[in-house]
């Protein structure tokens, strides 16, 4: 009886531990998927972002975790701008003017993009790379390949996340 108690134990410990991806293979050294997107106004791809560290972030303005993740953000830009480092918003909202107001209200300082092509709360880009869930954010390295994905709120700015990011800012 103890021996199935404590592997039951197990395999819940397993499943809460954050780097269980619910039989998802890791994407982790796979190129990230390109887009086109408009950045300050211009048509743009996301492969014109290459030579820099980008944290490519799915959010919506009508997600609570998004809400609350988005100064730790903003605070996590300022650390990273200096060294080729940027975040990039996606966000997968269908109302322009409710996107736009989230922007100016939150003081957003990062690169966003709204995917205009967002129905039913799911944008097709954020699919591409298969997120399911909002916020789901994808570390691009220098070379344009995946390094680390995130699943859900983070606190961004936490001196765990600087260093992980003082890290991969500083290979080349």
């Amino acid at each position: 009886m103890w021996g199935v108690l404590g592997a039951a134990a197990l395999v819940l410990v397993l499943f809460a531990m954050p780097s269980y991806r619910q039989g998802e293979a890791s994407v982790a050294g796979k190129t990230a998927r390109d887009f086109p997107l408009e950045i300050a106004g211009k048509p743009a791809h996301l492969a014109d972002l290459k030579g820099k560290v980008v944290v490519l972030n799915f959010w919506a303005t009508w997600c609570p975790p998004c809400v609350e993740e988005t100064p730790a953000l903003n605070r996590l830009q300022k650390h990273i701008e200096s060294r080729n480092g940027v975040i990039l918003g996606v966000a997968a909202d269908e109302d322009p003017a409710a996107y736009e107001k989230f922007l100016r209200d939150q003081g957003v300082s990062f690169l966003t993009y709204r995917d205009p092509s967002t129905r039913d709360n799911h944008s097709p880009i954020a699919q591409g790379y298969g997120t399911s869930m909002y916020p789901e954010t994808y570390v691009i390295d220098r070379h344009g390949k995946i390094a680390r994905k995130f699943i859900g709120f983070q606190h961004w700015d936490s001196p765990d996340m600087l260093a992980y990011f003082d890290s991969i800012l500083g290979q080349t």
